[in-house]
């Protein structure tokens, strides 16, 4: 039995606290009793299907998904047009929102490397990956991005113990351990990159640092939610020939001067 979507975000949350009170009257337990059990919703829109975590079902992305929409459709749009035959960078993966679209635009030599660092949005992605059969275009790693390979903590909830979703970031203060990888270090440096796209909630810099050999060398299009003020990344951008392109969603892209 198929149950229908609501369309609108009262009626979502209707829904939604109608599913949590229904939840709590249960007597018997369910899967996701099981601490480890991961808790999951399956939508779908015109580039393929999505696992979505449970705890974001409010977040503004999810809700997008789970009513059959594109999130971020004008990104989306302009890395599946410019991304030519090299390999695209996704950093920032959330549940996998991008990736049958991406995958889908894809040169069939290229690859897509995704990285996600919340343990639970990774496994989400996973699945994500499994739903549209894109394993052979997608290599998904579990870490952050930044300028030397480690660990750091994230914060994926609220004051109020609400999940951030999309917004989970690093912080001092975060209660979840995840790695961190430097492009520089990761990237096989014969693999030929067209894009490098980065949401990762003002961790920008340093994974920038971290891909400053690979920008460098293959001077990809940059696509930046959170662009660092500092004379470093000026520097590197005057360097390499970027220029600023304009703005597409909430993100500042740069493209360098042929």
């Amino acid at each position: 039995m198929q149950i229908p979507i609501p369309t609108s975000t009262e009626a979502l949350k209707l829904m939604t606290r109608r599913l949590v009170e229904r939840m709590r009257r249960r007597r018997t337990p369910t899967r996701t009793d099981h601490p480890a059990a991961l808790s999951c919703i399956i939508a779908s829109n015109v580039y393929g299907s999505y696992c979505v975590p449970k705890s974001s079902i409010l977040r503004p992305c999810a809700q997008t998904i789970m009513q059959n929409r594109v999130w971020e459709p004008e990104t989306i749009d302009l890395m599946r047009r410019n991304c030519g035959a090299g390999d695209i960078i996704h950093a920032g993966t959330y549940f996998g929102d991008f990736l049958p679209a991406l995958t889908s635009a894809l040169h069939p030599d290229a690859l897509l490397w995704a990285f996600e660092p919340s343990r639970q949005h990774f496994r989400c992605a996973a699945i994500t990956i499994e739903l549209n059969d894109i394993g052979r275009s997608v290599r998904l790693t579990h870490a952050a991005l930044g300028e030397h390979r480690g660990e750091v903590s994230l914060s994926s909830v609220d004051e109020a113990g609400i999940a951030l979703g999309g917004l989970t970031h690093v912080s001092d203060s975060g209660t979840e351990i995840a790695p961190i990888l430097a492009l520089d270090d990761f990237i096989p440096p014969d693999r030929p990159i067209s894009i490098l796209q980065l949401d990762v909630e003002g961790f920008e810099e340093a994974a920038l640092r971290g891909a400053e050999t690979l920008i460098r060398r293959n001077k990809p299009i940059l696509i930046v939610e959170t662009p660092p003020t500092t004379n470093w990344f000026t520097a590197l951008l005057n360097d390499c020939g970027y220029l600023y392109s304009g703005q597409v969603s909430w993100n500042s892209v740069y493209i360098a001067a042929p």
